[in-house]
C-alpha cells in the first residue's frame, strides 16, 4: 500500500471521517470569528446539513481587516499583471482593504445591503476582485459571470439572481482585440425581465462606454465620492455568492456557498493541499468568472494571507509562449495552478527556449484542475520544469479539491491519469447502478458520502428541489458527482469521465443540451445530438450530428457557418463550437433515445457494442465512416 494508517495523510483523513465535527471544529478555530461556533454540524433534514450555524463572521474582514490587525498591512496581497495592457500593480492589504472598503460605500448608497445580490461581469482587473470583496463586506451575495458570455447567457443569470446592481467595465481585451462589454451588458438588461435599479461601470482608457443617465455610474466618479464602509457581520450559514455552472437542460444552476464553511474550508485547503503559508505568492491561473478564481485567486490566498497574482493574460501569444515563465521569475511564485489546457497551448508553441531564460527557483510546485490532466501533458511539464506537478479534482459545486496529492500534509507518489487521494473531509465511495459499493479497480459512479465537508454547495438559488434532485436523490446518504471513475489498491482515484451531457472545452463546464437547442431552432434542421469530441489542446470540443428536414437542400459548409454563428451569439465565443456534420439518422433505442455514450465511444476510438436496445443497427456503421472521413476521430 502507498498509504498506511501511519502516515501524516492517512491519519489526518481517518480524524475527520471519523469524527468530522471535532476535526471541523479545529480547522475553524484558526480563523477570527465575530462568534466562535459551537453548534459544528446540524442536521436539518435528510438532505441538508449545517456547518457552523451559530457562528458569525465576515468573509471579507478575514481576508483583510484581519491581516491588518495582525500587523501584515504592508504585505502585498494581490499583483496586477496584464500583458494585454502593459500594465502591472500592486496593492498591500491595507491598499486593498482601503479601496474594497470605499466601493462597499459605493454599493452600500446604491441600497445594497445583507442579503441583496449584485452581478458582476468583469474582465480580470483588480476591480473584479474589488467588487467581490466590497460585496462580501456588506454580507450581500455576489454572482460574478464570465466576461466571455453572450447578452443571452448573461440575462439568464440577471433573470435568476435578481440584483440590486450590475457591476461591469467598458471593455475586456484579447490577444489583439477589444470587446466591448458595456453594450452586451445593456442588451442582456434589454432581454432580462428582471431590470437592475443601477449599473457601475469601470470605463478602461481601451475603449470608454456610453452611459444611460439614471442608470448607470461610473466608477471612479463614484468611488472618489463614497464614504468607506465597514464589514456587516453575517451569520455562517448565510450566502456569500451565487455561482452558474451548466447544467444538461440548459437553464442555468446557481450553485449557492455559504460564508463560514467555505472560509473554514478553504483556509483548510491552503494549507492541506497546496502548502501555502503566509507571504507565499500563489498564482492561480484562471478567471474570476469561474469557481477556480473565486476560491483561489480572490478568498482562499488572501484568507491565508498569502499574496494572489491576477493575470489579464492568455499562457501563449501574449506575447509568447514564454509567459507563464516571465509571471513566475518576475514574482516569485511559489505555487502555480493552472489547467492542463494551457500547459497544451504552450507545448504546442515549443517554448524550450522561452523556458530557459527564467529563474523558477522559487516555485515549489505546478497544480493541475479543471479538466482531466493526460498523461502525456503531465510527463511534459514534470520533465520540463523538474518540479512536483499535482493534479487535484474539484468542482464548482464543491468549490475545493476533492481529490489531490496533499503537498501539506505529505507530498505521495504521482500516478499519471490519477488525482492521487480523497482530501480529508471527503469520503469518496464508487458505487454501482443500484448504489452499492464497488470493489477496488471496479469502474463506476463516484459519490460521496454525505454530509458533505464546509464549503461545499448549500442549495441552487431558488430551486432547491433541483439541487435534491439533482445531486442526492441518486444513490441514497449520498452526494452524485456525475463523474465516473475507480479507487485503484492503493487508494488512488482515478476520474475517467462525465456521466451526463456536460463537456468539458478548457476548464469550462458547457451543456451540451443547450447547444442542441440553439442547433435545433435553424429551420433546415429537424433533429440534432451535440457530443463531445476530442481536441488535443482544449480537451474537448462539440460536434453536432445534423438531421435535415426533408424537402430541404443545404451547403453544409454554409450551414455549418451557421450553426456556429447562432451558437456563438446565445452562448459565447468560448463554447468553441466549429464543427457539424449531417447524417442520415441518428442511433437511438426503440424508446428513442439517442444513443450519445455510442457516439461518443466512436470519436474516442473506443471499443464499443452495439447495444440490442438499438433501432437502427445500420446508421452506427454510417455514423463511423463520416467521422473518418471528417478526420473527426481520435488517434489513440
Amino acid at each position: 500500500m502507498t498509504t498506511t494508517s501511519h502516515s501524516p495523510y492517512q491519519a489526518e483523513h481517518q480524524r475527520a471521517t471519523a469524527t468530522p465535527e471535532l476535526f471541523w471544529q479545529q480547522q475553524a478555530a484558526k480563523l477570527n470569528w465575530y462568534k466562535t461556533p459551537h453548534q459544528i454540524l446540524q442536521q436539518q433534514d435528510k438532505h441538508h446539513y449545517h456547518w457552523f450555524s451559530d457562528g458569525v463572521l465576515n468573509t471579507a474582514y478575514l481576508a483583510l481587516d484581519s491581516h491588518i490587525e495582525q500587523g501584515r498591512g504592508e504585505q502585498t496581497a494581490l499583483i496586477y499583471d496584464s500583458p494585454v495592457s502593459n500594465s502591472q500593480q500592486r496593492f498591500t492589504y491595507r491598499e486593498l482593504r482601503d479601496a474594497v472598503a470605499q466601493f462597499a460605500g459605493v454599493l452600500k448608497a446604491l441600497g445594497v445591503g445583507k442579503g441583496d445580490r449584485v452581478v458582476i461581469y468583469m474582465p480580470m482587473i483588480p476591480q473584479a476582485a474589488i467588487a467581490m470583496l466590497a460585496v462580501a463586506r456588506l454580507g450581500a451575495v455576489h454572482s460574478v459571470v464570465f466576461g466571455g458570455f453572450s447578452a443571452h447567457e448573461l440575462a439568464l443569470r440577471i433573470d435568476d439572481a435578481q440584483p440590486k446592481v450590475v457591476v461591469s467595465a467598458s471593455c475586456g481585451i484579447e490577444i489583439s482585440k477589444l470587446i466591448a462589454y458595456k453594450p452586451l451588458l445593456d442588451d442582456a438588461i434589454v432581454k432580462a425581465q428582471h431590470k437592475p435599479d443601477y449599473c457601475v461601470i469601470y470605463q478602461r482608457p481601451q475603449l470608454l462606454a456610453s452611459m444611460q443617465s439614471g442608470r448607470d455610474l461610473d466608477w471612479q466618479q463614484a468611488v472618489s465620492k463614497a464614504e468607506p464602509a465597514g464589514c456587516v457581520p453575517v451569520k455562517a450559514t448565510d450566502p456569500l455568492y451565487i455561482l452558474y455552472t451548466s447544467g444538461t437542460t440548459g437553464k442555468p444552476k446557481g450553485v449557492v456557498r455559504d460564508n463560514g464553511g467555505h472560509a473554514v474550508a478553504l483556509n483548510y485547503s491552503m494549507q492541506a493541499v497546496y502548502n501555502a503559508k503566509p507571504g507565499d505568492v500563489f498564482w492561480a491561473a484562471s478567471d474570476v468568472g469561474w469557481v477556480v478564481g473565486h476560491s483561489y485567486i480572490v478568498y482562499g490566498p488572501l484568507i491565508a494571507g498569502c499574496t494572489s497574482v491576477l493575470y489579464e493574460g492568455k499562457p501563449v501569444f501574449t506575447p509568447d509562449a514564454g509567459a507563464f515563465w516571465r509571471v513566475c521569475a518576475q514574482y516569485k511564485v511559489n505555487i502555480l495552478f493552472a489547467a492542463p489546457t494551457a500547459f497544451r497551448a504552450i507545448r504546442k508553441e515549443d517554448p524550450d527556449a522561452a523556458l530557459q531564460q527564467y529563474d523558477l527557483s522559487a516555485l515549489r510546485a505546478i497544480f493541475v484542475a479543471g479538466e482531466r490532466l493526460d498523461p502525456a501533458t503531465y510527463q511534459w511539464v514534470h520533465q520540463k520544469l523538474g518540479k512536483p506537478v499535482i493534479d487535484h479534482w474539484w468542482q464548482t459545486e464543491t468549490g475545493w479539491p476533492i481529490a489531490a496529492n496533499p503537498a501539506g500534509l505529505e507530498l505521495m507518489n504521482a500516478k499519471p491519469g490519477s488525482s492521487t487521494v480523497p482530501v480529508p473531509g471527503f469520503n469518496v465511495h464508487i458505487l454501482n447502478d443500484s448504489g452499492k459499493v464497488l470493489r477496488t479497480n471496479e469502474q463506476g459512479y463516484i459519490a460521496l458520502k454525505l454530509p458533505l465537508p464546509p464549503g461545499c454547495l448549500t442549495t441552487i438559488w431558488g430551486n432547491d428541489e433541483r439541487f435534491v434532485a439533482g445531486y442526492l436523490e441518486t444513490f441514497d446518504g449520498y452526494y452524485a458527482s456525475g463523474d465516473g471513475g475507480y479507487i485503484d489498491d492503493d487508494g488512488y482515484l482515478f476520474v475517467m469521465g462525465r456521466t451526463d451531457d456536460v463537456i468539458n472545452v478548457a476548464g469550462h463546464r458547457l451543456s451540451t443540451g443547450e447547444m442542441e437547442q440553439i442547433v435545433a431552432n435553424h429551420p433546415a434542421v429537424a433533429e440534432c445530438c451535440v457530443i463531445g469530441i476530442h481536441e488535443p489542446i482544449k480537451g474537448q470540443q462539440p460536434l453536432a450530428l445534423l438531421l435535415i428536414k426533408n424537402g430541404i437542400t443545404v451547403d453544409e459548409t454554409i450551414l455549418e457557418a451557421e450553426l456556429v454563428a447562432m451558437v456563438r451569439e446565445e452562448i459565447g465565443a468560448l463554447a468553441c463550437f466549429k464543427k457539424a456534420i449531417i447524417v442520415k439518422r441518428l442511433p437511438k433505442t426503440r424508446s428513442g433515445k439517442i444513443l450519445r455514450k455510442l457516439l461518443r465511444q466512436i470519436a474516442d476510438a473506443a471499443q464499443y457494442s452495439i447495444p440490442s436496445t438499438i433501432d437502427d443497427p445500420a446508421s452506427v456503421a454510417e455514423i463511423a465512416q463520416l467521422m473518418a472521413d471528417r478526420g473527426l476521430i481520435n488517434q489513440p
